[in-house]
Formats: C-alpha cells, sequence, structure tokens
C-alpha cells in the first residue's frame, strides 16, 4: 500500500478510514504508520488552533499504537487541554 518513499499518494491516502487522520473532519495529519505520527508531531504546529487539542490526543493515540516517543512539548500541552 505505501509508496516507496514513505508519502501517501492521493489514491492511498483516499483509501485510509478517517481514524487515521488527525483532523478526521478534513483528513489532515494522515497517521497510517509510525513514520507518518512523527510528520504529525513534526508538522503540528501548522494545524488551525481549533483542532490543535484533539490533534494532539489522536498523535498520542497513534503514537502508543506505533511505539513512538512523542517529544514535543507542544504537543503534549495541547493533549492536556480540554
Amino acid at each position: 500500500m505505501k509508496s516507496s518513499n514513505d508519502r501517501l499518494d492521493s489514491e492511498e491516502r483516499n483509501e485510509l478510514p478517517y481514524s487515521d487522520f488527525g483532523i478526521p473532519e478534513t483528513r489532515e495529519f494522515p497517521m497510517p504508520d509510525a513514520a507518518h505520527v512523527r510528520a504529525a508531531e513534526a508538522y503540528f504546529r501548522y494545524a488551525p488552533e481549533q483542532y490543535r487539542g484533539e490533534l494532539a490526543r489522536r498523535i498520542l493515540k497513534k503514537a502508543e499504537k506505533f511505539g513512538v516517543g512523542v517529544k514535543s512539548p507542544t504537543v503534549l500541552e495541547w493533549a492536556q487541554k480540554g
């Protein structure tokens, strides 16, 4: 399913379930594997502010699933917000 360069092509991205996205409403921040969880953490600062809490919690959930250690204090801080 994955491209050789770890990027999802549009077909692969369209096949992902909503649950694999950090922001399911807009299908942004896909996280089907550990590499994409790390990318979501790295690009977190670009997320719209209204979605940051939800995105941070989803990053942590997917990180746990794939054994990724989240180090970003910003992601950790947002995950704790209501």
